[in-house]
């Protein structure tokens, strides 16, 4: 099996098959990761890095052997390096230019957002239809009207958008966004997107995770406190 981390990734899942399943795990492993370098922690065993997440050091293994073997017996996983080596997989050792389309309240809040840069992306074009927004500033990117997106797309060699536009114009506005030469759409518009085959889409419906929150808040069984257990009555 060729070890996929050695070439210029793109999408995971397109390139190999492995599930979007293994792909988010693959981020969790990342963050934590990240936080373990923050520490000072130099290595790192499958089974902390499971237990960390709530895996099983077998899956942690299994997960990382798709792109080839980084850990060694005994050892385990040099932190640094893993981090690199999965900041390779998915293409943020390098700088992606991002564009956000739709600069609604979403809109505006992800383009104030300071924390782009440091994890591998720089927002560099705003684009929307209002022309009471077109001119102004958030952050430090003006907002463009979207005929401008495919001049802007080819100038800041831009991969990747996200779109914060309402329902009923996402279909059509990811066109456009296709049409400029966009690689990868992340979607928080709660509608699934026709898009071709060439251009991936990360759907973000903050509802659905929501509900998914709210079913498992209400799914568990309620602890009882220590020291109010029900009294045995004495049997007769």
């Amino acid at each position: 099996m060729k070890d996929e981390h050695t070439g210029r990734p793109g999408s995971p899942t397109r390139r190999s098959g492995i599930s979007p399943i293994t792909v988010r795990r693959l981020s969790l492993y990342l963050r934590y990761l990240e936080e373990l370098a923050e520490k000072g922690q130099s290595t790192v065993a499958s089974r902390q890095l499971g237990q960390a997440l709530g895996l099983t050091a077998a899956q942690v293994r299994k997960d990382l052997a798709y792109f080839g073997q980084f850990g060694r017996p005994g050892v385990g996983y040099h932190v640094g390096k893993l981090a690199n080596h999965l900041r390779s997989i998915f293409g943020t050792d390098r700088i992606s230019n991002v564009a956000v389309v739709g600069v609604g309240d979403l809109g505006r809040a992800l383009l104030r957002y300071r924390g782009w840069l440091k994890k591998g992306f720089r927002v560099v074009g705003a684009f929307d239809t209002a022309p009471s927004t077109i001119g102004k500033k958030f952050g430090k990117v003006a907002v463009q009207s979207m005929d401008q997106l495919p001049a802007a797309v080819k100038t800041h060699q831009i991969r990747l958008a996200i779109l914060a536009v309402p329902a009923g114009v996402a279909q059509e506005v990811a066109g456009q966004i296709c049409r400029a030469g966009v690689q990868g759409i992340l979607n928080f518009a709660p509608v699934t997107l026709n898009v071709p085959a060439a251009v991936a889409v990360v759907p973000v419906d903050l509802a659905v995770q929501l509900e998914q929150l709210s079913y498992l808040t209400n799914t568990r069984a309620p602890r009882r406190r220590p020291g109010n257990r029900a009294k045995r009555r004495p049997q007769p």
